[in-house]
């Protein structure tokens, strides 16, 4: 059999396997997740429960607009449960009908709601406080005003009186903190944050008329401190000109510790809505365990199924490795060959052609092989024909580059043009359009200047003017191009030739080095980076150096940074993008001037570009 016909029937089997493979993952993927949705779905039956008995507990604290709340929240648990039991789509998600197993635990679970809505709906209809403690406590708080004045003026009537009344100014002064006390855990009480304010106030209004009485020079035998310690006194009788808001405070308090007293022994929530939430509380422990119990068995039943299908996918994977041992098998043994070819392929690679190999037999392999022998007499024709087609190539791409810089400069001539408003006003997306519009094509033209001078230097053809120029002029003029892009980098750029330095080039072609190279400094910083640039009067050339303190490179990337398209690989220089073409410029540049270029790095630390100038006039090196 044919090499070709047994691939084809190998590759038929491996296709075969593999599609019923994917079959099978793909269905257990989908059951797999339409299980786990409804199983979370039913895990969330008890969250709303719990939910439902926390909004319970807030309308208890007198939060009415919980009432709404807790509709929402039945009405979700019931559509909830209703999906479970006929399927079908929850918040877009797929629901499996509970299995038939389950069936009674499901019903356990509506039965158990059944109980619990009532109970719920109960609290949802019911009113929360009882209406006489809310009237008493509104008394009281209308009158803690009226109490505060009398209290103060007891205070106050007392201050002129000698130091023989310095006790009774002192009671004075308690009954002023005790009522203010009495005002603010009745407010508490009021708004539903019971806690231990009835605690307070009950001994705060002990207190109050244990020293009313004592102030009044009246007997404390018949008060009923309720295990409140309080220390009979007598005191000396207050003069009746200085006893006036005494007096008048006597009825008040009457009135007001009545009210005190019933609140204090009466509960705020009415009883038939504390029997409710009694009732709630109870049947939220049994609907807890009901639906605990519903889940639990449903994930026990789901361990089961897939036990059996994880037996099912270990009998796939013995006959997956049993069919892969056979196809490697067969392959093996119909392209043993198919070695010799690859070693005869070795020497093409080395650079040896014209060998033939040896090999008569009629099969694929055969075929293979006189096509070889065919091709090592041609391939060193194609190689020269190849080196000629590449010259024309590089030529073409030279001109064709050229070309494409015409349509460039008009479509950013216009860009600006418009985003000018010359021709009309545009919004703000328009301008947003025209921005890019006018930096891509500002990219796509310095990226064929890059190819355009790449290809000039291959050729031989970049045009080299030199002449005797003072570099710290040409460095100044370049720093002033590039000091936007420093203050929008906040990237201190220092220029450290402070005198006249002289030598032969091309103004222009230096400018275009420095520019690379401190573009390339800025790419490397970050935020708040430093570059600096120096320039070294050496006996017969001048050295100018780019140094930065950015990311650096690594020592393997030092002899090939200024290859063309070479690109470090580190994901820092790959954010900040660039052609790979300036630094081979530059480098052709330096050369064409007689020169050299290098650089010094160290990772992490920072990268400083050297080149030389010559100081007397010479002859360019050779492209």
């Amino acid at each position: 059999m044919k090499i070709i016909s047994k691939t084809y029937i190998l590759l038929a089997v491996i296709i075969g396997v593999s599609l019923l493979n994917l079959f099978v993952l793909l269905q257990t993927s989908q059951e797999n997740e339409a299980v786990l949705h409804s199983i979370n779905s039913a895990s969330n039956l008890k969250v709303t429960v719990e939910r439902i008995a926390g909004t319970a507990n807030s309308i208890a604290s007198g939060n009415e607009i919980d009432r709404q709340t807790l509709t929402t929240q039945i009405n979700n648990f019931e559509n909830t449960y209703n999906i479970l039991g006929s399927g079908g789509q929850l918040n877009g998600i797929t629901i499996i009908v509970v299995p038939g197993e389950l069936r009674d635990k499901y019903a356990d679970v509506g039965n158990a709601w059944n109980l619990y809505k009532q109970k719920a709906e109960e609290i949802r209809q019911e009113s929360v406080f009882n209406p006489d403690v809310k009237n008493a406590l509104k008394y009281i708080l209308e009158k803690d005003g009226s109490l505060i004045t009398l209290t103060n003026g007891v205070y106050n009537d007392l201050l002129p009186l000698d130091r023989n009344y310095n006790r009774h100014k002192e009671i004075a002064a308690e009954l002023v903190t005790l009522t203010k006390s009495i005002g603010e855990n009745t407010l508490l009480i009021s708004i539903g944050e019971r806690g231990n304010s009835s605690d307070i106030i009950k001994k705060d209004r002990i207190m109050f008329d244990a020293d009313l009485r004592k102030l009044e020079g009246v007997s404390l035998d018949n008060l009923d401190t309720d295990g409140v310690q309080v220390t009979p006194e007598t005191l000396q009788s207050i003069p009746r000109e200085n006893s006036a808001s005494l007096r008048d405070l006597d009825p008040l308090w009457e009135s007001v510790e009545a009210k005190i007293k019933f609140v204090e022994s009466t509960p705020l929530l009415s009883a038939e809505f504390g029997k409710s939430l009694q009732d709630l509380d109870a049947q939220r422990d049994v609907m807890l365990s009901i639906t605990g119990l519903f889940v639990d068995e449903w994930n026990k039943l789901i361990d089961d199924k897939l036990k059996e299908k994880v037996n099912v996918v270990l009998v796939l994977l013995v006959t997956d490795v049993a069919v892969f041992i056979i196809v490697m098998f067969t392959i093996r043994k119909s392209l043993n060959p198919l070695a010799m070819l690859t070693r005869a392929l070795s020497r093409v690679k080395e650079g040896f052609y014209g060998e033939k190999i040896d090999y008569t037999t009629s099969d694929e392999v055969g075929t293979l092989a006189r096509t070889f022998n065919l091709m090592s007499e041609t391939i060193q024709k194609k190689e020269e024909e190849a080196k000629k087609v590449e010259i024309a190539k590089d030529e073409f791409l030279a001109m064709i580059t050229h070309e494409l810089k015409t349509p460039l400069v008009p479509i950013q001539g216009y860009a600006d043009i418009l985003l000018g408003e010359h021709l009309g006003h545009l919004n703000e997306k328009q301008k947003e359009r025209l921005e890019v519009i006018k930096s891509s094509s500002a990219t796509l033209l310095q990226l064929i200047s890059d190819l355009l001078d790449a290809q000039k230097l291959e050729l031989g053809q970049l045009k080299i003017i030199k002449q005797k120029d003072n570099l710290k002029n040409t460095i100044s003029k370049m720093i002033t191009l590039v000091t936007p892009q420093a203050i929008s980098d906040e990237t201190e750029l220092v220029n450290h030739v402070k005198t006249d330095v002289y030598a032969y080039y091309d103004e222009e072609r230096i400018s275009q080095i420095l520019s690379n190279l401190i573009k390339n400094a800025f790419r490397a910083t970050t935020k708040k980076g430093k570059i600096d640039i120096f320039v070294e009067d050496l006996p017969d050339e001048v050295q100018i150096s780019v140094k930065d303190n950015g990311i650096g490179l690594p020592n393997d990337a030092l002899d090939k940074i200024f290859k063309k398209f070479y690109q470090v690989d580190t994901s820092s220089t790959r954010e900040k993008g660039g052609s790979g073409l300036g630094l081979s410029i530059c480098k052709g540049i330096v050369e064409a001037h007689g020169g050299k270029i290098w650089v010094e790095s160290e990772l992490g630390k920072g990268a400083t570009f050297f080149f030389t100038l010559a100081k007397i006039e010479k002859s360019s090196s050779p492209l």
